[in-house]
């Protein structure tokens, strides 16, 4: 009896002394990692990561030297690729598409220009060279180059304040060239040195209702066009335009501009409504902007209304795009603040274009290069600076039109650009009596689409901070100024960052039945808590000066009313332990550390002990060397499975 007794009491013993072994085995496994490479190494292998790909691309070359020119070129003139599988099927896509599109940039490239306080004929400039430069050198298939409404307005509302373009247009001129190529080498070295990182710092959030805000002070300022205004604000915020409207209305005012005006704009929203309920109609809504020019322009002429007060928007330049080097005045005073507004133009054209860019290209299926797209459009305004060209970048309106045109490759923008550059040639002398009002139509008419009301609120349901970001960027841009709304965004974005990072959440874990898996007890309330053991994850990758100490005291105030509440409840089951699980914790600094050792000894005092489960290999390599892990007496585990198991464990004996 008694052996029969004993025996089964042993093989329970050698059963768990395995268990504890096995357990030990794994703590060993934690803290007896390899040290991790230290900043300093991981900089020199990235730098010798980056070299070595270089060797074997030039290696490589070197083995093929027959094939080494071309080769090189394919990198840099991704057309000379794809342009090997090019079929006559694509070629007839292309150009359909090509024609389209160039129906709808015309109109649009003469409104751009004049929001940019331009003639009109930079704006056709800047559809007929950067097109061609992108078409050899980008990546996305879809996207259309030309000049944008929002780019042009933070031109115009930027460079303005160093020049007026009223009182000298050449010198203006000159300022938006410099501006151009600024904001071209910027771009291109975004791409090479790969800081596209900075064009994030425009939070989808930010672009939203910074474009938003830019869409409604556009359509503000395109009604000194509509209404035929000869006096108006050079200021964009809301304020000052609508008192320069209500200041015209007080004024002897011609209503001819804004029945013609209105009667296109009407004609235009109604095709393009046209084209979305039928999508084969879609060409309506591309060429009814083109339509409305020569109608118009017909009626001024057959009726002579610019006599009776219809502004006209008279002499256009013809002739292909000339030669702008000369124009580029590097010794000009303002050329610090021509960089800064180039940094901010750059920034802004590139969130644009990528974010078109990408958009088409998941709907395709394909990858588009961030960084070549950035060297690519930055590589195409350094050239369009040169050769009387502003600011381009890609058009979302003419993208989707372009898209739904059924455009197979870059070939379409090339076909845009040859039919923009013989209406440069042959046809600018058909522009004299289009009236102004007309331009100020095309552009109110692309306006709807930059006001995203849905994605506004979807924002708002999804993150309450980004929304801030987003009505903040809206407010700035509408009642200040574009930089000041772009300025509002970024900080919106910042203090969100910080925030975060100073109060990072905590939350405590609880076991769900079945499962040895511990979650967040609130978001799943079936999840039980271990009696005399609290388990607190700590929800930020970083423990530092910022946080730590506002972690370690709300740990301290959990425990402290954990406690309070068993007191009240007679609970007997009074916290012994508590447990850090730290898999989110990726790295942590010296104040980190300080703030564990000052909770570990405020436990201590009360009688309580402090575990830490799954940590990182950065956090377990600190706290070894920091000497914290000898301080709690090892107690260090894989799994909070296993520091929960540990705790029953020591408990029972």
């Amino acid at each position: 009896m008694t052996s029969s007794t004993v025996e089964p009491c042993k093989s329970e013993d050698f059963q768990v002394d395995i268990e504890k072994n096995q357990q030990d085995v794994r703590s060993q496994w934690v803290l007896n990692a390899p040290e991790p490479p230290s900043p300093w190494h991981v900089t020199i292998d990235s730098v010798k990561k980056t070299v070595s790909n270089y060797r074997e691309k030039v290696s490589s070359l070197c083995d093929q030297p027959c094939s080494t020119l071309f080769s090189a070129l394919q990198v840099v003139f991704p057309i000379l690729v794809w342009g090997r599988n090019y079929t006559a099927a694509k070629f007839r896509k292309d150009v359909l598409a090509g024609l389209t599109i160039a129906s709808l940039c015309i109109p649009q490239s003469i409104g751009y220009a004049t929001l940019a306080n331009l003639a009109p004929q930079y704006g056709l400039y800047t559809s007929v060279v950067p097109p061609l430069i992108y078409a050899v050198m980008g990546t996305s298939r879809e996207i259309a180059i030309g000049p944008v409404a929002v780019v042009s307005l933070l031109l115009s509302s930027m460079v303005q304040k160093l020049i007026d373009p009223s009182t000298d247009p050449i010198g203006y001129t000159k300022l938006i060239f410099l501006t151009t190529l600024f904001a071209g080498i910027f771009q291109t070295a975004f791409g090479l040195f790969r800081l596209g990182f900075l064009v994030d710092f425009l939070s989808h959030a930010a672009i939203v209702g910074f474009v938003a805000g830019a869409a409604i002070v556009i359509g503000l300022q395109q009604l000194k066009g509509l209404f035929g205004i000869t006096h108006f604000t050079t200021k964009t915020d809301i304020i000052s335009v609508m008192k320069a409207v209500w200041e015209a209305f007080h004024n002897p005012w011609n209503p001819h501009n804004f029945f013609l005006g209105a009667s296109f704009l009407v004609f235009i929203l109604t095709t393009r409504f046209v084209g979305k309920r039928k999508k084969k109609l879609f060409w309506l809504a591309s060429i009814s902007p083109l339509v409305s020019v020569i109608l118009s322009t017909l009626v001024v002429f057959l009726t002579r209304a610019d006599k009776n007060g219809v502004k006209i928007v008279k002499h256009v330049k013809g002739g292909l795009n000339p030669i702008s080097i000369n124009q580029l005045d590097f010794n000009s005073p303002h050329v610090v603040d021509v960089a800064k507004i180039g940094l901010i133009v750059a920034v802004v054209a590139l969130t644009e274009s990528v974010a078109v860019g990408r958009s088409f290209a998941s709907i395709k299926g394909y990858q588009l290069d961030g960084n070549k797209e950035m060297m690519s459009i930055g590589f195409t305004n350094i050239i369009g600076s040169l050769t009387s060209c502003y600011v381009a970048t890609g058009s979302f309106s003419r993208t989707a039109v372009n898209y739904a045109a059924g455009c197979e490759s870059l070939i379409s923008n090339i076909v845009m650009a040859i039919t923009v550059m013989i209406s440069l040639q042959f046809l600018t002398n058909l522009l004299y009596y289009t009236p102004i009002a007309i331009i100020a139509s095309v552009i109110i008419s692309a306006l709807p689409g930059l006001i995203d009301i849905t994605e506004a609120y979807k924002i708002w349901k999804v993150d309450k901070l980004d929304f801030l970001a987003c009505i903040g960027a809206f407010f700035g841009v509408l009642f200040a100024s574009v930089e000041i709304g772009l300025l509002v965004a970024v900080a919106i974005s910042f203090t969100k960052i910080i925030v975060i990072s100073i109060r990072p959440s905590t939350e405590t874990l609880g076991k769900l039945p079945g499962t040895d898996m511990f979650c967040d007890v609130d978001q799943y309330p079936m999840a039980i808590q271990v009696p005399g053991v609290m388990i607190i994850r700590m929800k930020s990758a970083l423990l530092c000066f910022a946080n730590a100490n506002f972690v370690k005291e709300r740990i301290i105030k959990w425990v402290t009313q954990e406690e309070s509440e068993d007191d009240k409840g007679n609970s007997k089951s009074s916290i012994q332990l508590v447990i850090l699980d730290t898999a989110n914790l990726v790295n942590i600094d010296t104040s980190g550390i300080a703030s564990l050792e000052e909770l570990y000894k405020c436990l201590s005092s009360h009688g309580k002990q402090l575990a830490i489960a799954n940590p990182r290999w950065q956090v377990i390599h600190k706290l070894k060397v920091s000497n914290f892990i000898n301080k709690i007496g090892g107690r260090v585990y894989l799994t909070v499975e296993e520091a929960v198991v540990a705790n029953n464990k020591s408990n029972q004996f």
